[in-house]
């Protein structure tokens, strides 16, 4: 393997692209004519930097890594290099997309079906928590692209009869730190082991990790450069600001920012699956239209979660880190780091959540007595001081007793949905919390809950 660093060339490109991206289009990239029309269709009127930058080195057969902040156009950065190639040379299992998170792997697919719905792309996404054996029938039918998490393809490469990917020409890594992050490693080399050495790599990430570049070493053949951030970066027109408050007025102050804000969608990141549940609760009995996503819902509760907020049904989203990358919900305006994220650089993908594609938006960060040392940290990381979110702590006071009585509520609704998870358990014998996860009612008489297998 020849060392990756000395074939940075490209990374000095951004200056002068500054002055022609005026004049720059998908067709002066060398997209052909099919897509550049599958582009105007999707309103994507002129390349966005990443774009600029990578495709054209893509369309030459390079390996890619490409650094950019979310919301800069990663996925078409090499969705339009991959269907362009597909055009010239067609051919079944083409090209495999990684991804970390089912939903990330449902957006990449819906993008990938809208550009090639001209050209009769066909796309499966094998992901977790989705019934193997309608799967194994996508797979059956030999898709040009197949976007997947890790844990579930390896499963198929492993059970599916007649499944391999020794035709592959392309491999993707989408938002790659995260994908090792999540310790899907040993998966991820098991992957590498089975698809062609003779292939095209191009890996994707926001930031640049020590694992990510232990894989570039393993996985890409001389690779290129695109990196449209150097920095860790949060978009010019997002305004961000903190809230520095006592850890047990914590609810009653998000109730005020709701309230002031009111009009507004919102995303509130947790950092676990059962707070997130129990303030998607106590929101409820104030009568907010909060809606929960976290890994412990069923696949199908979770893109209903995601379509009802999508659909403008429900105006806040309460999720875990699952939903803070990748997820590109146009009409988010304001992200609320309710817990602080313990990794500094998941903070820029949680706020990357709003203010997408040149629109505006705000992230709040509360910052409790025990969090201080995270958010110099995050600070240090982005190079900003945040000011300091206004509050009239006077008005917040006054919310107090309604909360408390919320959260009273919330934590008898969360006991509740406890208890009867444990007797569907007993009554299965199984040891499966995902589909008596919170919110779901058995209406099932007897049905035995599947077994989830990997993530």
């Amino acid at each position: 393997m020849a060392a990756p660093d000395e074939h940075d060339s490209p990374t000095e490109a951004p200056q002068p692209a500054v002055q022609e991206e005026e004049t720059k289009t998908f067709k002066d990239l060398g997209v052909t004519d099919v897509l550049c029309e599958a582009c105007d269709q999707l309103g994507w009127t002129k390349p966005t930097k990443i774009q600029i930058e990578a495709i054209p080195l893509a369309l030459q057969g390079r390996d890619i890594i490409g650094l950019a902040e979310t919301g800069s156009g990663k996925t078409g950065a090499f969705a339009l290099p991959i269907l362009n190639a597909l055009l010239e040379t067609p051919q079944r299992l083409f090209a495999l997309v990684l991804t970390p998170t089912r939903e990330l792997a449902f957006q990449i697919s819906e993008q990938f079906e809208a550009l090639g719905s001209s050209i009769g792309v066909q796309s499966a996404v094998i992901v977790g928590g989705i019934d193997s054996m309608s799967q194994s029938l996508a797979l059956a039918k030999k898709p040009h692209v197949i976007i997947a998490t890790p844990g579930r393809l390896i499963d198929h490469l492993e059970n599916t009869k007649g499944f391999n990917l020794r035709a592959l020409k392309y491999l993707v890594m989408d938002e790659a730190d995260r994908i090792l992050n999540m310790d899907f490693e040993t998966e991820v080399d098991k992957i590498l082991k089975v698809i062609p050495r003779d292939r095209k790599t191009f890996l994707f990430s926001a930031t640049m990790t020590k694992k990510v570049q232990k894989l570039q070493r393993a996985a890409l053949k001389n690779p290129v450069k695109c990196a449209v951030s150097s920095k860790y970066q949060t978009v010019e027109k997002l305004q961000q600001y903190y809230v520095f408050i006592p850890s047990k007025f914590k609810d009653t102050y998000l109730v005020y920012i709701l309230n002031e804000l009111a009009g507004n969608s919102f995303m509130i990141f947790c950092s676990t699956c059962n707070n997130t549940q129990r303030t998607a609760l106590l929101l409820r009995n104030l009568g907010f239209t909060a809606i929960p996503l976290h890994g412990q819902m069923s696949q199908s509760k979770r893109l209903g979660s995601l379509n009802k907020f999508k659909a403008k049904a429900r105006s806040i989203l309460l999720a875990t880190d699952v939903a803070s990358r990748g997820l590109d919900i146009p009409h988010v305006d304001v992200v609320v780091n309710f817990d602080i994220p313990t990794h500094s650089k998941d903070y820029i993908h949680r706020v990357g959540r709003t203010a997408r594609a040149g629109r505006s938006g705000k992230a709040i960060t509360f910052v409790t007595q025990y969090d201080v040392e995270l958010f110099q940290r995050i600070e240090h990381l982005i190079g900003k001081k945040l000011p300091v979110f206004p509050t009239q702590d006077d008005e917040v006071m006054m919310l107090t007793e309604r909360v408390t009585e919320a959260q009273r509520f919330a934590r008898m609704e969360l006991r509740e949905h406890g208890e009867k998870k444990k007797r569907v358990r007993e009554d299965t014998g199984d040891n499966d919390d995902t589909e008596g996860a919170m919110g779901v009612r058995n209406k099932v008489a007897g049905g035995k809950m599947k077994k989830r297998k990997g993530r």
